[in-house]
């Protein structure tokens, strides 16, 4: 795989739900380093959020705006890609990032906290993608990424409602992958084991007081708990990905599933 040369997105607009933090952030500032302008999306301090819209612009010298949209919310959801249009007039690249959890045995798994889940997680990738497909087809080009998980490929514990959405998030890839298999767009998901987000390295501190450990050696524990690797992925890895899969090196990758996962699958 060979990452895209600088500028190779030049022209090109993105749409990049859930980005004020962790992946998204980090596929925001992969792809405006390639010369994308970005939408970003997802909640924050304004004036953070601002700032941080003002450096990835000045970073990589494109248009970066931002959206709160709360796409829990259908209305919102489906109104999203008509802001970016209003706002740069084409739309190339979404990336369904936004995504939330519950854990929790399912006989006490909450039914609204479904919902919420499954709003998220994959009714928001569906509005998103429903919305976006027209002026894609319009312009002749478009990539749609889906961060999807480990857990859209495998089952686990605890977690009924994420494992379930993430296999539909993947199940909703490949069925678009499908119905543009014959023009310029695709459609793929990525799916990264565990990443060293702000909830990484939350469980790893609330391991490390509870057993009296180093912070290192907690989150080195949890890496090896699922990872064969003994490592977590980083968003910066996820972002490479992305960003590949956004390059005309990459137009004939449809509808696959590609596990950043420290070979946790091949067991």
């Amino acid at each position: 795989m060979t990452v895209p040369t600088h500028g190779e997105l030049a022209g090109r607009v993105a749409l990049v739900t859930g980005s004020t933090d962790g992946i998204g952030l980090a596929v925001a500032r992969a792809l405006a380093a390639q010369g994308c302008a970005v939408m970003l999306n997802g909640f924050g301090e304004p004036q953070a959020i601002a700032s941080l819209c003002e450096e990835l612009a000045v970073t990589h010298g494109v248009a970066v705006d931002h959206t709160s949209a709360d796409l829990m919310q259908e209305d919102q959801a489906s109104g999203l890609v008509r802001r970016v249009l209003d706002r740069f007039g084409q739309l190339d690249i979404l990336v369904n990032n936004a995504g939330t959890q519950h854990k929790g045995p399912i006989e006490e798994h909450p039914p609204h906290r479904w919902r919420e889940v499954f709003a998220l997680n994959l009714d928001a990738a569906f509005h998103t993608i429903r919305t976006a497909l027209p002026s894609m087809r319009d312009t002749g080009w478009g990539r749609i990424v889906n961060i999807a998980s480990v857990y859209g490929l495998a089952g686990g514990v605890d977690r009924s409602s994420y494992v379930a959405s993430k296999h539909a998030l993947v199940g909703l890839t490949k069925a678009v992958a499908l119905e543009t298999a014959t023009t310029p767009i695709t459609c793929n998901a990525v799916c990264p084991g565990d990443v060293s987000t702000r909830i990484f390295y939350r469980n790893a501190k609330l391991l490390a007081e509870f057993e009296q450990i180093t912070r290192a050696e907690a989150q080195q524990r949890i890496a090896a708990a699922n990872m064969p690797s003994g490592r977590v992925v980083s968003p910066e890895q996820v972002a490479a990905i992305v960003a590949f899969l956004c390059t005309e090196a990459a137009g004939e990758i449809r509808g696959a599933a590609l596990p950043v996962d420290g070979a946790w699958l091949a067991r």
